[in-house]
């Protein structure tokens, strides 16, 4: 939900910001994904392991 959220998000914000979205949406979506991955798997390892 969160990659295909900031998929569509982060081009548009780019484009209006005029930078190329085609250059520098990559970067900017996996280091969301990887983000969001990082966090909820942590997250619940603290709710299982508490």
């Amino acid at each position: 939900i969160c990659a295909g959220l900031f998929g569509g998000l982060i081009p548009f914000l780019l484009d209006r910001m005029k930078i190329d979205p085609a250059v520098a949406s990559g970067v900017f979506l996996t280091m969301v994904t990887d983000v969001v991955g990082f966090l909820s798997f942590l997250g619940l390892a603290t709710l299982i392991l508490l």
